[in-house]
């Protein structure tokens, strides 16, 4: 098995991480804190000038026709940092969606500001397929959706939104515009520091339809995939900030990285944080070569909430105190794991979806 990335592969990981690693440092990071800004402006732009944004839209688009890999480890970067852009959302959540089930239309009036960076995009789904929190009942032409969708990512500053909706024949994925005239969107404030939104729908007009047979389903094979890999990212830096620190810390005369029971520890927390990365690789190498992925996304998703909280907490367990302080960075990563961990579906959850499909894969 061959686990090394290609040279195209190796320069777009090599390009997000010198962008965001001069940008999205842990001092603009407390800037934006402390200003009550989730969106780094400046690391958005400088991605989309970069075409990471739309590194896997079509080129007639203004994409750069990639795959989800590429997708994935701009993603693992992105959780590296720790940056605040709606990479996952717009991107993954939105564009590629659009991309794949949006008709001529759809595709042309969205894909080119999606790539640019110029617009934002968000899915409004839950996290148990079939059970859309949204009804759609057809008026004429016209598709009109009622409901409510709660933390939804990046939908305070959406252009554009893709809600999975209940009608008489399954779950569908209607285009709304957050702006239109029954749409409702207010803050939900979220343990990271980043809102997300609580959208009703009371009748609203939908915009547009994604054509194709479970498309939501689709979507969140996506997005859940997305959030193993940004789990890589941050795992991996809340090890290596850890290291740093208990090779420069010291009690009783002695670097605390001597210590027996601190090597365990960070010793333990790299096989997590390997398995994580690795797990989440898998997967999106296989949403990438269109190959079935359901089970290597469970499996990775699981890894990212199990794993990934064992990473962090033994990482601020190891700051001692410091772990602790806003003024030091690793309690961002603690908070991003753990909304990772939550966010579409927790360990039980996907340990109940990957025992799902075991009966058909032992048969």
């Amino acid at each position: 098995m061959d686990l090394s990335l290609s040279e195209e592969q190796e320069a777009v990981q090599s390009l997000a991480r010198q962008i965001l690693s001069d940008i999205a440092t842990h001092e603009r990071n407390r800037q934006l804190e402390v200003a009550d800004e989730w969106i780094d402006r400046k690391a958005w732009e400088a991605l989309a000038d970069a075409g990471l944004i739309g590194i896997a839209l079509p080129a007639e688009h203004g994409g750069g026709g990639l795959g989800f890999l590429e997708v994935a480890l701009v993603l693992e970067e992105i959780g590296r940092t720790v940056a605040k852009v709606p990479y996952l959302a717009s991107v993954v959540g939105g564009a590629l969606a659009i991309a794949e089930f949006g008709d001529a239309s759809l595709r042309a009036e969205w894909l080119p500001r999606l790539a640019g960076g110029e617009a934002i995009a968000t899915a409004a789904i839950t996290e148990v397929p079939g059970a859309a929190a949204t009804t759609a009942v057809r008026r004429g032409e016209t598709w009109n959706l009622t409901g409510v969708v709660d933390f939804v990512p990046a939908g305070l500053d959406a252009d554009v939104l893709l809600v999975a909706a209940a009608t008489g024949d399954g779950e569908r994925v209607f285009v709304v515009d957050p702006r239109a005239n029954g749409v409702g969107v207010v803050r939900q404030d979220t343990t990271t520091g980043v809102p997300e939104a609580r959208i009703a729908f009371r009748d609203a007009p939908a915009i547009g339809l994604l054509s194709g047979d479970a498309v939501a389903d689709w979507i969140r094979l996506r997005l859940t995939a997305g959030l193993a890999a940004m789990a890589a990212g941050v795992c991996d830096a809340a090890l290596h900030i850890t290291a740093d620190y208990t090779k420069t810390r010291e009690q009783f005369g002695r670097k605390i990285a001597s210590f027996q029971a601190v090597s365990q520890r960070v010793g333990d927390i790299y096989i997590d944080a390997e398995a994580i990365k690795l797990t989440a690789l898998q997967a999106a190498w296989r949403i990438s070569e269109g190959l079935p992925a359901a089970r290597e996304v469970v499996i990775a998703k699981y890894w990212a909430a199990d794993g990934g909280w064992r990473v962090v907490y033994g990482a601020q367990h190891l700051h001692g105190g410091m772990g602790v302080d806003r003024d030091y960075p690793i309690h961002r990563y603690f908070l991003a794991a753990k909304s990772i961990e939550l966010t579409l579906g927790g360990a039980p959850a996907q340990l109940l979806a990957l025992g799902a499909t075991l009966p058909d894969a032992v048969v």
